[in-house]
């Protein structure tokens, strides 16, 4: 008994409006039907076009096994590829398609050496016998869903444009007729297009990769048409795996629009908490900028250990430094975060951007939020996300949308920046994105007494005030340790300060009698 999915279809509005259901044909595709509001829509054609390898055989097979689940009939009507050699591309995903009929349009005879003129000389090939074989195979068979591979086969027989749109158009009325879902797959050329079909199809669906100089394929898709129907617009990033293909749809901003929690984050440190005039206020994003080696991680991962201390589900995502090596950090420091990952209040993920696009990463990511509870997610660092993202345009939209759905969850956010340089006015970002946050922390390195020392200021709060001074920052006795505001300094940020008051050394030791 076949299963369907509904959803309901806009209508024209007219005194006598009825409300018009549109049944849905689930894909399979994980993730795309997210994206389709549940599938595509029934007794359609549906164009699925893109370049050789792009995925297209691997779509159409993932939509038939998907009918065979809910007990429809299933055929797949190549013109290109042997029963043999789509058995066998089946058989890497671990798929069994005996459930599937296989409709092979090329007679094996016509592959023989004396018969090749036939693939130099489509013209010679009659059209509409090919149409005649895939009519009295739909008649006898009755599928409910079907494959064509390819329409770019057909488009070459065809000889003529107009032609082809009368095929096509055939195609569309016999199969509709017959209540079959049709999906037709067309081979992108050079730059080719071709709008008869586009205009034809209800639905059309883009797959596009690129290669990088270093990585994996990036894969994108997108659904460029859907008549009569919503669905999630823009470019969706997928993977091919051993099991077929896995869509990310992009980020969006959650439909309900609630107010931003009360309640604040706090680091469990005092003298951090009055630099910020009490914390960070849940569903805002917070960035931490400095260079290398001045502390970045180590207080990100304070406001982690004091949210897990809280109760609350927190997610570390590392881009730069290896997950022991973070976790062994954090216990050195007396904040427990390997304690705090086997209770599972904290998940630590290391992202390796040459392997993950960015799309994977931000569902990643969504899947802590809205699957583990997560309240709390470190990001570090921004530098490697931006790796993964070439243009510099793109990285910050991909940012922007990625801060958005998290504010739009309540959840807090830390993002850490490393810039380049290490004294003085060397210091520089890799991109401006202090825009995108709600508040911002500044670390510098500065010069005194023969020593390397470390300074904490917080620079922006969107939110309320804060203070303006500088402190010092650094590790005592293996815990996190802020000190006091350097008012004995002048010029603490550009590196090398002025000194203007007590010793350093005095300082320490009125601090110790403290």
């Amino acid at each position: 008994m076949n299963r369907r999915v509904h959803a309901e279809e806009p209508t024209a509005v007219t005194s006598e409006t009825r409300p018009v259901w549109t049944e849905k044909a689930p894909t399979g595709v994980t993730g795309l039907d997210y994206l389709l509001r549940g599938g595509l829509p029934s007794h359609r054609i549906h164009l699925v076009e893109g370049h050789p390898g792009s995925g297209k055989t691997t779509f159409g097979l993932q939509f038939l096994l998907e009918g065979l689940k809910h007990g429809e009939s299933c055929m797949y009507i190549t013109l290109s590829e042997t029963a043999d050699e789509l058995r066998a591309n089946a058989a890497s995903h671990g798929w069994d398609l005996s459930g599937i009929h296989i409709q092979e349009l090329q007679p094996a005879e016509n592959l023989l050496p004396e018969e090749q003129y036939t693939l130099f000389h489509p013209s010679e090939i009659e059209l509409g016998d090919l149409s005649r074989n895939v009519f009295d195979a739909v008649e006898h068979r009755k599928p409910a869903r079907a494959v064509l591979d390819s329409v770019s086969d057909m488009r070459l027989l065809a000889r003529d444009s107009l032609r082809y749109r009368r095929q096509i158009l055939g195609l569309k009325q016999f199969f509709v007729g017959r209540g079959c879902t049709l999906l037709l797959l067309n081979e992108n050329g050079s730059g080719d297009t071709d709008p008869h079909i586009k205009s034809l199809s209800h639905g059309v669906i883009q797959l596009e990769h690129s290669i990088h100089d270093f990585g994996l394929v990036r894969r994108r898709l997108e659904i460029s048409k859907l008549r009569g129907v919503s669905y999630v617009e823009g470019f969706h990033d997928f993977q091919i795996e051993t099991g077929g293909i896995r869509v990310f749809p992009r980020l969006e901003n959650r439909r309900r629009h609630r107010a931003l929690p009360k309640d604040t984050l706090k680091s469990g440190l005092a003298q951090i908490d009055a630099l910020l005039d009490d914390g960070v206020p849940m569903g805002t994003s917070t960035l931490i900028l400095g260079p290398s080696g001045v502390g970045k991680s180590t207080l990100g991962a304070q406001y982690v250990c004091s949210a897990a201390e809280k109760g609350l589900h927190c997610a570390a995502f590392l881009f730069d430094e290896q997950r022991v090596t973070f976790l062994d950090r954090g216990d050195a420091l007396g904040m427990g975060l390997s304690r705090f990952v086997k209770n599972n209040m904290l998940k630590v993920a290391k992202i390796e951007p040459g392997l993950m696009s960015p799309g994977e990463f931000s569902h990643c990511v969504r899947k802590a939020v809205e699957d583990d509870k997560v309240r709390v997610v470190l990001v570090d660092s921004l530098t490697g996300y931006l790796t993964a993202i070439p243009e510099a345009e793109a990285a910050v939209i991909r940012l922007h949308e990625l801060t958005s759905y998290l504010a739009s969850c309540g959840v807090a956010t830390f993002l850490t920046v490393a810039q380049q340089g290490m004294l003085g006015h060397n210091v520089s970002s890799p991109i401006d994105v202090s825009y995108i946050a709600d508040t911002m922390f500044l670390m510098r390195f500065f010069e005194a007494q023969g020593r390397v020392r470390k300074a904490l200021s917080v620079i922006k709060k969107r939110t309320g005030q804060h203070e303006t001074t500088i402190r010092e920052v650094g590790v005592e006795r293996n815990a996190l340790t802020v000190g006091e505001p350097l008012t004995d300094f002048r010029g603490v940020l550009t590196g090398v300060p002025e000194y203007t008051g007590a010793t350093l050394g005095e300082r320490a030791r009125a601090r110790k009698k403290a």
